[in-house]
């Protein structure tokens, strides 16, 4: 009998209880981690460029990492929030083909859980700031990864078991289905390994079609249907989500950077990145830094 493995871990950064005010009003976030929050008390919004979505007393609300939106307290608002890391061997998102704000109604259970995933983890808060531009910083993801390591077995066990139990409920809320790796061809799973592993190098779609010994027109149709994006407009995507991850989380230059992610030209490098994240590398930049 085939054994199936789970294939997708998260990996704690913060959790807390915060109550928020007007100050809490920040736009054009984007965050290489999820954010879930549950609402017991108050009123905010979080909004993107498709949708606005009211913050209210009852409900849970995730944001898959890389999602661009705006955060906003209208008064106060009684909040307790997670960030997590999520990590899979094929580098797909559970959220890769669902990148928006979810809301669903809080079942009492999961208002426990995460009540106890707070009371395991008390040194997850966010002692700096409530502002992303002060507490998304490279020596701060490492205290909270070492925190990890300082786990006991029993306390690291039962915090993957809270983030697997929440994040579940989003998946089952939205269909997505956590074996769906599973209805992608391997030739295009194998692609997708590829493209992450060389993000640096100069990928191209005729060289990726021939790896998997497939015509270019019938190749990209195929990793269009089961990735939702052509080869082309998926390397991009994916060298730019690198990119804000490597401005939030290290001080190297942007042309290092652009080195880095496999765009040889500096202004295309400026260019890509304000089409898929509507502000540029240096105001992503000051918004992510002191």
């Amino acid at each position: 009998m085939a054994r199936r493995v789970l294939t997708h871990n998260f990996s704690l950064l913060h959790v807390d209880k915060v109550l928020l005010n007007k100050k809490w009003n920040y736009k054009n976030v984007i965050s290489p981690y999820i954010r879930i929050y549950y609402i017991d008390e108050g009123e905010g919004f979080i909004s993107t460029f498709e949708e606005k979505l009211k913050l209210e007393d009852g409900y849970f609300y995730i944001i898959p990492s890389f999602t661009l939106c705006n955060l906003e307290c209208v008064t106060t608002l009684s909040q307790y929030f997670i960030h997590c890391f999520e990590e899979s061997p094929s580098g797909l998102s559970l959220f890769q083909n669902y990148r928006k704000p979810i809301k669903i109604k809080a079942q009492s259970i999961y208002a426990s859980s995460i009540k106890q995933l707070l009371k395991i983890n008390p040194n997850r808060k966010i002692y700096r700031s409530d502002n992303p531009k002060v507490y998304e910083q490279n020596t701060f993801y490492r205290e909270y990864q070492d925190l990890n390591n300082k786990q006991s077995e029993a306390e690291f066990m039962e915090t993957q078991g809270i983030l697997l139990q929440l994040i579940a409920q989003f998946i089952s809320h939205t269909n997505l289905t956590t074996d769906y790796t599973s209805k992608i061809p391997s030739t295009i799973l194998d692609t997708i390994r590829y493209i992450q592993i060389n993000l640096s190098s100069d990928i191209r779609v005729s060289h990726l079609a021939q790896r998997a010994n497939l015509q270019i027109d019938h190749f990209s149709r195929i990793f269009a249907k089961h990735t939702g994006e052509r080869p082309k407009e998926y390397i991009q995507n994916k060298r730019i989500e690198r990119a804000q991850y490597l401005i939030m989380t290290t001080k190297k230059s942007f042309s290092q950077i652009a080195d880095d992610i496999g765009f040889q030209n500096l202004p295309y490098f400026f260019r890509v990145f304000k089409k898929l994240t509507r502000v540029t590398p240096g105001e992503y930049a000051l918004k992510n830094h002191f």
